[in-house]
């Protein structure tokens, strides 16, 4: 591989001469210049970015930690950070934590270690030692989707509680009352919230809600924990899973016990991931703009990279109830 030396030996020039063509410090005549970048292009140089970010300070990096890029929801928000990056010149580096709070702390190591411009997170869970670590960064944050505790800094996400509620206010507004909540990991704020806008909405009805199942946000976990509910006596005439990837297995369970939805069986979901608009009966759904959500958390990344003195923002999104065919009224 070509060296800045081997550029400067082509071009007949000096090596100092060189690097100031290459990092633009100090302006050489045109036809300096254009031995220079002739020699480049003969040897196929290609300039050393560790190098240039040590003398600019800067990398033109930005960290993305996530807790499970497998959920398309987190691949969705993904691409719509990546996208705002790439249009304002910054390439993204994601870290996949899989829902576990120690790998979560060694990658945010890792990304800090690649001199990263700033970070955008969102959560595994509420940990206090991840915590400690985000609240002493040196370098601009932005946390998306879930908050953290003792952290300060800017700060995008859905009304997950409210999502929630409208989800539950829809279903009881079909004449559901028996309706459970397959919520997610219990451990996750995310959860907690969504199963509080459940029981408002039922609280306010006049109706007990039952027990939030506790499971991982996938569709293998969703099929399995509403199996267990349709094989009951009181099997339920409503469910609504904590997101899009429960309700595909719950969508599935109901298909092989051969209830039909939305007639024996409504199903709300919640995120508005793009598979849940192609199911069949396709999804009803708490939406939330994924890719927008990702391109606000960047442009604001952003803005406090170019201004480090911002004051942190807090900025709740309005989810929408997006009604599709998963759900009716009851005995419809």
């Amino acid at each position: 591989m070509a060296t800045i030396k081997d550029v400067a030996a082509r071009a007949g020039i000096s090596y100092t001469t060189v690097s100031h063509v290459v990092n633009g410090t100090r302006p050489v005549s045109d036809q300096v210049r254009s031995k220079v970048e002739a020699a480049i292009a003969e040897l196929g140089y290609v300039p050393s970015g560790v190098a240039r970010s040590l003398r600019v300070r800067a990398t033109g990096t930005l960290g993305l930690l996530l807790p499970n890029a497998s959920n398309p929801y987190f691949a969705e928000l993904a691409r719509g950070i990546e996208d705002h990056a790439e249009r304002n010149g910054y390439s993204v580096i994601l870290c996949n934590s899989d829902d576990d709070i120690d790998k979560q702390l060694r990658y945010l190591r890792v990304l800090l270690e690649r001199r990263i411009d700033g970070l955008i997170v969102a959560t595994v869970a509420s940990d206090a030692a991840f915590a400690q670590a985000l609240a002493a960064l040196r370098v601009p944050l932005v946390l998306v989707d879930r908050s953290l505790e003792g952290v300060s800094a800017d700060q995008l996400r859905v009304d997950h509680e409210q999502g929630a509620y409208l989800a539950t206010r829809h279903l009881l507004e079909l004449g559901h009352r028996r309706i459970v909540c397959i919520g997610g990991p219990a451990s996750t704020q995310v959860v907690q919230l969504r199963a509080g806008g459940y029981r408002r909405a039922l609280d306010e009805a006049g109706i007990e809600a039952q027990a939030v199942v506790d499971c991982a946000f996938t569709s293998p976990a969703g099929h399995a924990a509403a199996q267990v509910l349709l094989a009951g006596e009181q099997r339920p005439t409503a469910i609504f899973a904590g997101n899009d990837m429960i309700a595909l297995g719950v969508l599935r369970a109901a298909a092989e016990r051969g209830l039909q939805v939305p007639q024996q069986l409504s199903v709300v979901g919640f995120d508005d991931i793009e598979v849940s608009r192609y199911l069949h009966p396709a999804l009803t759904t708490v939406g939330q703009r994924i890719g927008q959500l990702g391109e606000q958390a960047a442009e604001r990344l952003l803005a406090r990279i170019r201004k480090p003195g911002l004051v942190a923002e807090q900025r709740l999104i309005e989810p929408t109830l997006m009604l599709r065919e998963s759900t009716a009224a009851i005995g419809g």
